[in-house]
């Protein structure tokens, strides 16, 4: 069957709807949970870092049972945090930079954390994928976060051709409209662990196999 080009916004529509039974990824199901604030948001990112979404939504809960501000995760010691969040994978160097990054909010930005993606990109164990969710979901500003479902499933589409999620990234800002940056994660992190998957995606019941050019599909169901 001949594949049609590729529409971004019909894609998107379909994926909409594709979606809603699946849970929502982590940082957005939090927002929705009153999560908001861009300090909540980048220490549930740094939580979620090689972390499962089943995870990261219990752990980052308890956490802000605890602490929701740089003010209050400074009342807690290294041993407390670290027992909170000690879940997530990496949990003893997360306790740190997520300790550092509080101190340097409350000391040089009086406790608020600026929607500023020099700012963020500045904390150890911040890099671009945090940055641009937070900015995303907390800030409303746009940027894309890409993280292996977002690269895996828009190279498989064949809509951008990049190596490395870095360099999707790239290819996304040149190409993706505007008012899907923000929306493209939350969407394809349930598509691409329910549907596109990486291994043995499921083909037979993707929305948009009519505009998929299937790059790098071996097998699928």
């Amino acid at each position: 069957m001949e594949k049609k080009p590729f529409d971004i916004s019909v894609a998107v529509t379909r994926l909409r709807t594709a979606v809603r039974p699946w849970p929502k990824a982590a940082l957005f199901q939090l927002a929705e949970e009153g999560f908001t604030s861009a300090f909540e948001q980048l220490l549930a990112c740094i939580i979620s870092i090689r972390t499962f979404d089943e995870v990261t939504l219990p752990v980052s809960r308890k956490l802000f049972e605890r602490a929701r501000t740089p003010a209050g995760l400074c009342e807690l010691t290294y041993e407390e945090l670290d027992a909170l969040i000690s879940p997530s994978t990496f949990h003893e160097r997360k306790a740190a930079q997520m300790l550092a990054i509080a101190q340097r909010v409350r000391d040089e930005f009086g406790g608020n954390l600026p929607c500023e993606r020099e700012v963020l990109l500045s904390f150890a164990g911040v890099g671009p994928k945090c940055a641009n969710l937070v900015l995303g979901i907390a800030c409303g500003e746009p940027f894309i976060s890409v993280d292996v479902h977002v690269h895996r499933v828009t190279g498989r589409w064949g809509y951008v051709k990049a190596s490395t999620p870095e360099k999707a990234l790239l290819a996304l800002e040149a190409q993706l409209p505007r008012e899907y940056w923000i929306e493209i994660n939350r969407l394809l992190v349930p598509f691409g662990k329910h549907v596109c998957t990486g291994n043995r995606p499921h083909c037979s019941t993707c929305p948009v196999l009519d505009m998929c050019e299937q790059v790098g599909v071996k097998a699928h169901r």
